[in-house]
């Protein structure tokens, strides 16, 4: 939706009190490399997606707070005071009352206001719709909280980021990593971010896609293996870890362990089924410093192959893709002008993401969706989608 017709809607919603009409904004985002390695102490490689959630926020005299989305019939109203006791009550919204509950534990004086949503960011297919949200929600009220304190400075997204965090983790219950809130609200257009999301550190590496688009594939498929598998595979690397301890010293994360030091004591590691979990893990983290290198070089062609071996050791190594998944990235291949295509996610269904050459996208989305639907009987969705800012105010 345009912003003039958002504002139109807002007035609509909330009345005209003359108050002014303030826009920000947040992307979704999408992992190109650097999968499952996060939790081992490894680097991941998102960028933020042209693709987000635009906020149409007002202040109010008051300490009310209203919520409501463009594309959905609720409106939620509530009060600072009482906002805690909606957890685990809200169909929507939570997201946003969990972030301001965080500003207001961090010391931000948040104030009433009518704020309205509206997302381009697909929800279900792990392309954190979730941390365009949080992030676009926290930058407005910690806008409005420093012009209220009369603090004239820029906010800190680093902090935005790990306040929306927090908020996902003690309001809606889930112990996502950073990795979402970070690069929604500190990406960059034309640009991906190398993050290591233990000391979050970070580079922003050009990405020039040329004559290229990013192209995600969204199965509309989410098995309901992800969460169990999930933690089986957290703990398979710690087992890995500890037999590799043995025979290498000073390594405290899998992370730490190179290529060559794991093919040379991989079989202390006696289990086959952790040794391949493990390797997927060490081989992964030496494909993101290789990504990273290709990326600056401008060699799309290498990147490419890197994506293609990350979603081939996702899938026979640490296994968790699905049929659709595989489907789609062994479709894909075998068109001419796809630089690279893999799962990207958690996994076990969701989206995969594909660097296409423009002359090619249409051949790509056309034969991938018809021999998709003839396959599994249910449509794929496809974005064509490009390298956006982080998280903003649009003036």
């Amino acid at each position: 939706m345009e912003i003039a017709e958002m504002k139109s809607m807002f007035l609509e919603t909330f009345g005209d009190n003359g108050g002014e009409l303030r826009v920000f904004a947040s992307p979704g985002r999408v992992n190109l490399i650097g999968e499952h390695v996060d939790y081992c102490g490894g680097c991941v490689m998102p960028a933020a997606l042209t693709m987000k959630t635009t906020l149409i926020a007002r202040k109010r005299d008051d300490d009310v707070i209203r919520l409501k989305a463009t594309d959905l019939d609720i409106l939620v109203e509530t009060t600072l005071s009482t906002m805690h006791e909606l957890k685990g009550k809200l169909k929507w919204g939570d997201y946003q009352i969990g972030v301001a509950l965080e500003l207001m534990e961090a010391g931000y004086d948040v104030g009433g206001c009518d704020l309205l949503y509206d997302d381009t960011v697909p929800h279900g297919g792990g392309l954190s719709s979730s941390a365009a949200i949080e992030v676009s929600t926290a930058l407005c009220l910690a806008t409005f909280a420093n012009e209220k304190a009369g603090i004239e400075k820029e906010i800190d997204m680093i902090e935005m980021a790990l306040l929306s965090q927090k908020a996902e983790h003690n309001f809606i219950g889930v112990k996502c990593g950073i990795m979402d809130q970070f690069a929604s609200a500190m990406g960059k257009a034309d640009h991906a971010v190398y993050l290591d999301c233990t000391t979050l550190k970070y580079e922003h590496i050009p990405l020039n896609l040329g004559d290229s688009k990013i192209v995600l594939t969204n199965t509309n498929v989410k098995h309901s293996l992800g969460s169990s598998k999930y933690n089986e595979r957290r703990g398979e690397c710690e087992e890995g870890l500890t037999a590799l301890k043995t025979v290498i010293p000073g390594i405290q994360q899998l992370a730490d362990v190179t290529v060559e030091q794991f093919e040379q004591h991989q079989n202390v590691i006696e289990n086959p089924v952790t040794r391949r979990r493990v390797k997927h893990v060490v081989y992964e983290c030496d494909r993101m410093v290789k990504s990273a290198n290709a990326m600056k070089a401008d060699d799309l062609k290498v990147f490419g192959q890197l994506m293609n071996g990350s979603h081939d050791s996702l899938q026979y190594d640490y296994e968790v893709t699905c049929p659709e998944l595989d489907f789609v990235v062994a479709e894909g291949r075998k068109i001419e002008g796809v630089y690279g295509i893999r799962m990207t996610g958690a996994g076990f269904g969701g989206c995969t993401v594909a660097i296409v050459k423009d002359d090619a996208i249409d051949t790509f989305v056309n034969t991938v969706g018809k021999a998709y639907e003839e396959k599994f009987g249910h449509t794929a969705d496809f974005y064509i989608t490009e390298v956006g800012d982080g998280g903003r105010e649009i003036r």
